[in-house]
C-alpha cells in the first residue's frame, strides 16, 4: 500500500541518547495499529484516499447506527476514532480490512504530526498576542490593558483583525519535519525529535513529510 499516514495518540515525552551521548528530546507517539475502513477513488468521491481507523476497544453500544452500518459494511469490528490519508498512486490495492502498522515509517525519515494544541481558555491581550503591557508600579493604572485599538481622526474605525483578548488554543496545529529517532514494532510505538501539539492522551494524523494532505 501507498499510505503514507497513519493515526495514532500522543503519550508524553521523554529522551533519547544519541551515539556521541547527547540528549535528544523525544516525543512518544503510538501509531496505530490501524485498519483500512473505506476506500475513496477518483471516480466515485472525486479524488484517491483511503479512510483509516485506529484500533482500539470500544464498547459496541457505545457506537450510533450509522457508523455501525459503516463497519458492518467494511467487514471490520467497531472503531472510536477514523481519519483520511490521501493516495497519491490511484492504482493502490488498499481495500477494507487490511493493516496499517508503524512499520511504514522508517528511522531518520522526516514526518509531520498533526493535532489539537493544548486549551487556554479566554485569555487577555498580554499571554494571547504578547503585549508588553504598561508600568507595574510608581502609580500606573495601565497594567495589563490592550491600549488604544483604532486611529483617532483617519480611518477612524478599527482595523480588521485586530488583536483582542479572546479564546486561546486549542486549534489544529502541525509540527512539520520531526526526525524519526525510534521505532518500537512490538508495542507500536514512533519516537520523534521535537515537541508535538495537544497534551498526553490526544489523537494525532502522523504524514510522511511532503506527503498529499
Amino acid at each position: 500500500m501507498a499510505v503514507n499516514g497513519i493515526l495514532g495518540i500522543k503519550l508524553g515525552m521523554t529522551q533519547v541518547f544519541a551515539e556521541d551521548g547527547a540528549a535528544v528530546p523525544c516525543t512518544v507517539l503510538q501509531a496505530g495499529p490501524c485498519v483500512v475502513v473505506q476506500r475513496r477513488t477518483k471516480d466515485k468521491d472525486g479524488y484517491d484516499a483511503v479512510q483509516l481507523g485506529l484500533v482500539e476497544f470500544i464498547k459496541p453500544q457505545r457506537v450510533n447506527k450509522a457508523r455501525t452500518g459503516h463497519f458492518k459494511k467494511a467487514g471490520v469490528a467497531p472503531l472510536r476514532y477514523l481519519g483520511e490519508f490521501r493516495i497519491e498512486d490511484s492504482k493502490d490495492e488498499a481495500k477494507p480490512g487490511d493493516r496499517v502498522l508503524v512499520d511504514n515509517f522508517k528511522i531518520g525519515e522526516f514526518v509531520d504530526v498533526t493535532g489539537i494544541s493544548k486549551g487556554k481558555g479566554f485569555q487577555g491581550g498580554v499571554k494571547r498576542w504578547h503585549f508588553r503591557g504598561g508600568d507595574a508600579s510608581h502609580g500606573s493604572m495601565f497594567h495589563r490593558a490592550p491600549g488604544g485599538i483604532g486611529a483617532s481622526s483617519f480611518p477612524s474605525r478599527v482595523w480588521p483583525g485586530q488583536h483582542f483578548p479572546g479564546h486561546m488554543g486549542h486549534e489544529r496545529k502541525t509540527s512539520k519535519n520531526l526526525r524519526v529517532v525510534k521505532i518500537d514494532s512490538e508495542e507500536n510505538l514512533l519516537l520523534v525529535c521535537g515537541a508535538v501539539p495537544g497534551p498526553a492522551g490526544r489523537y494525532i494524523f502522523i504524514r510522511k513529510a511532503n506527503a498529499a494532505l
